[in-house]
Parts: structure tokens; sequence; C-alpha cells
């Protein structure tokens, strides 16, 4: 089983891709699972007042965003076994946008 923050860093060095990186990784549905379930703990250790809903719900929502930084496949996969999608771009499956349009989509979030 992949373990969340398997070198069992410090919160405060933690980075993204120690937290988001081994799920990128994961192809089995009960390993992403218990991944998730480990994130979502980990989350509301650092924001307790959180509901574990909403948690559930950032979770996937860094998920599916970092899945963005990856090809296609594993976009895909990432977003079957995790029940998310980019929250740009939608889900991968109805399409990626060209590098035009993720500027464009970018750009538009800026201004906002």
């Amino acid at each position: 089983m992949t373990k969340f923050n398997p070198k069992n860093k410090d919160v405060n060095y933690l980075t993204y891709s120690d937290t988001l990186g081994p799920a990128m990784e994961i192809t089995d549905e009960e390993d992403a699972t218990n991944y998730l379930k480990e994130y979502v703990w980990f989350l509301h250790e650092h924001s307790p007042k959180k509901e574990i809903d909403e948690l559930l719900q950032i979770a996937r929502k860094n998920l599916g965003y970092f899945a963005g930084y990856y090809d296609t496949e594993t976009r895909l996969r990432v977003e079957r076994l995790f029940n998310c999608e980019h929250p740009v771009f939608g889900k991968a499956s109805e399409g990626v946008p060209s590098p035009k349009e993720a500027f464009e989509a970018g750009f538009k979030m800026g201004k906002k």
C-alpha cells in the first residue's frame, strides 16, 4: 500500500509533491481509497474545524489539479481512482485543453 507522507516529513517542510506525488503512481482502487483516507485525515489534523466532507472535497480538488501536471493517461487514472477532476478543466475524459486554452483559462482566473 502507498503510504501518505512516507518520509514522515514535518508539515512545515511537506510539499505538494510530497503529499500528492505518490498518489499519481497508484493503480489499485483499494490503495487509492486508503491513500485518500490518510490524506483527508492529514488535512483534518491541520484544519480540525472543517467538516470531513469539505476536507474530502479539498483533497479531491488538489488531486485533480495536481494530476493536470501529468500526462493524460495518468490524469485519467487518477480521476477514476480518486473520483476527482481538474477544478478548472474538468474531466480529462471530456477533453484536454490545448496549451492556448489552458493559458487563457489561467489568465481568466487570474483576473478574478
